[in-house]
């Protein structure tokens, strides 16, 4: 289908706002005629790489060379772009995605967030067979639900190299918020080194992109605010683990260039407002490996949607989005002048950027960059430990992918201190043992954003904000209980589940045809995980009872342990991994089957 584009005609505020005042409304986006983003007043950059509309849509991908940051680099491209074109749909329609492989090797496509017949998924291996080169696979499924997500490929590591793009999907009804213009903000990292290169090498060390290690200068501005014995023993104890307290990132700005909507911080990609209009940005997080922490100076932001979802508006100055994840935020500037976004790395190392801004070639400062920070006890915490006290070969058993089956199980997790909260005696329970639903696990750090934020600074958005607008229909306790452990091995780079990774398993989870359940995720390892479940939301356990949050992705800080209430209702199979492609690589990925 042809790349639609839109013709900007002059429409003054006045006008727009004198129109909608005689039917009582705001906007004309809050007629509900169309959707904001298709009116013509200006609507020019919605997003940097083009839209295909459906509800029938042609994609064919290649591998082409192209210039990504003023170099020659060989992206795959989807409809000549890359990243690739903004995907619409609506809700209430039923899609037709004709996806055409014209590379030299099996691709595919993975809708990440859509609620889909699992044949439909475009999971390689478990959903399907994938596409293989000079075929054609056409995607056929009903649109269940709005809002923003994306699609990438879920064949090897081509999503590092570009094979991805926004989808956003429009509601059949209004939605709870009103703006009068829209943009997609798709973060992505590029690196033009060979991704399988980057992985040979993270095998090879831990930290072999690491290039902001600790100094001795730091070594004595800790001793100044800390004191000599506290900073030494701090010291030691990474030293027995062989690790850096500043591995925030596996791969970081030394190979990556962070781009926003394809394009590096010097290009400078431009979103456009006029002063006094509600705009809202949709985010997504579709880095390989990159958490971002995401502001724009001078600027309120209001989160409105996270993951798709509509959630009860936050105010906010800062949020950090993690891999996979989306956030829809609302802006209002109200003054002719230019707007600084800015995506920093978690790990502080680069950052993407572009500029809101009333016309083209206009440009805000970019803010000071903040040091990277070192990771503490709660990440070495994760089981209440004294590490103090341990001998080299104490540290290795901690590493549960050096464990066998029966170390595992003789170990009674249910009695550590995960990241040194509360015991779950403590918490409030039913008659069978179990938290209430909707209640945050004993250890969760939902009113923490995460490592590197200094919660004094600035508003920053914290899972425990996260309030749906209406309860989820199935209001069910939990029949049971999952706990699954995250697990590795940084010295040799391996990945797991439970201490196994995915070519150990010999089976795939088994969840009951419609059970309630409740899904326990354990984090034993000093990194962040978003772990993505297809097919079925979960809907994380933050606190806020019946209005806890609907989720595709969730955020797992080091040693921190949180749930999520699952509805089996997705009959078939399904994947279930880490959404850091190294990292489900290297076989933090598993199969769920709902049977």
């Amino acid at each position: 289908m042809a790349r639609s584009s839109v013709i900007t005609q002059p429409l003054s505020r006045r006008r727009l706002l004198k129109g909608g005042a005689a039917l009582g409304i705001g906007s004309a986006a809050a007629l509900g005629l169309r959707p904001a983003w298709a009116d013509p007043w200006g609507q020019t950059n919605v997003y940097a790489k083009g839209v295909e509309e459906g509800p029938e849509v042609a994609l064919a991908i290649r591998r082409e060379s192209l210039e990504i940051d003023g170099q020659a680099a060989r992206p795959y491209t989807i409809n000549g772009e890359s990243p690739g074109p903004m995907i619409r749909l609506k809700e209430g329609q039923d899609a037709v995605l004709r996806v055409t492989n014209l590379l030299d090797e099996p691709t595919s496509i993975h809708w990440h967030g859509l609620i889909l017949p699992p044949d439909q998924d475009g999971v390689p291996g478990v959903s399907f067979a994938g596409i293989a080169p000079g075929e054609t696979f056409t995607y056929r499924f009903p649109v269940r639900q709005n809002g923003t997500y994306w699609y990438h490929s879920h064949s090897g590591l081509q999503e590092q190299l570009g094979h991805a793009g926004p989808l956003i999907i429009d509601a059949a009804e209004r939605e709870p918020f009103r703006y009068d213009r829209e943009h997609v903000l798709l973060l992505t990292d590029w690196t033009f080194e060979d991704p399988m290169a980057v992985f040979r090498n993270l095998k090879t060390a831990e930290g072999y992109y690491n290039f902001q290690e600790r100094t001795i200068g730091d070594f004595f501005a800790d001793v100044r605010e800390k004191g000599f014995a506290a900073t030494a023993e701090m010291r030691g104890m990474w030293a027995k683990m062989r690790m850096s307290s500043r591995d925030i990132a596996d791969v970081t700005g030394s190979t990556y260039t962070y781009l926003l909507n394809g394009h590096s911080p010097e290009e400078n990609w431009t979103a456009l407002f006029k002063a006094g209009e509600r705009i809202r940005l949709r985010v997504i997080n579709g880095s390989a490996m990159s958490y971002f922490d995401v502001r724009i100076p001078g600027l309120k932001m209001t989160v409105v949607a996270a993951d798709g979802q509509p959630v009860q508006p936050v105010p906010v100055d800062e949020f950090r989005i993690g891999v996979a994840e989306t956030y829809d935020v609302l802006v209002a500037p109200e003054d002719d002048t230019a707007y600084t976004i800015f995506a920093e790395s978690m790990d502080r190392s680069g950052y993407a950027r572009a500029t809101l801004a009333p016309r083209e070639g206009m440009a805000a400062e970019i803010p000071e960059r903040r040091r990277i920070a070192d990771r503490g006890m709660e990440a070495m915490g994760a089981h209440g430990m004294d590490h103090s006290s341990m001998s080299d070969s104490d540290m290795e058993g901690m590493d549960h992918s050096n464990m066998s089956g029966d170390d595992r199980e003789g170990m009674d997790h249910s009695e550590m201190d995960h990241g040194g909260s509360m015991a779950r005696e403590s918490a409030k329970t039913r008659g069978n043992g179990m938290l209430a639903a909707g209640e945050a696990q004993p250890g969760s750090r939902y009113d923490q954003a995460g490592i590197g934020i200094d919660p004094n600074a600035r508003r920053t958005l914290v899972y425990r904000d996260l309030k749906a607008f209406t309860p989820w229909p199935d209001r069910r306790e939990p029949g049971r209980e999952l706990e699954l452990h995250l697990t590795g091995n940084m010295e040799r780079y391996m990945w797991s589940f439970d201490g196994k990774t995915f070519s150990e398993v010999t089976g795939p989870i088994h969840f009951e045809k419609d059970e309630r359940l409740r899904l326990i995720l354990v984090n034993d390892t000093m990194m962040e995980h978003p772990i993505h479940l297809h097919g079925m939301w979960m809907e994380l356990e933050n606190g806020q009872g019946e209005l806890i949050p609907r989720k595709h992705t969730l955020n797992i800080k080091p040693g921190e342990r949180v749930s999520a209430l699952i509805t089996a209702d997705a009959e078939g199979s399904w994947a279930f991994h880490c959404h850091l492609l190294y990292h489900m690589d290297a076989g933090m990925f598993r199969v769920v089957k709902v049977a």
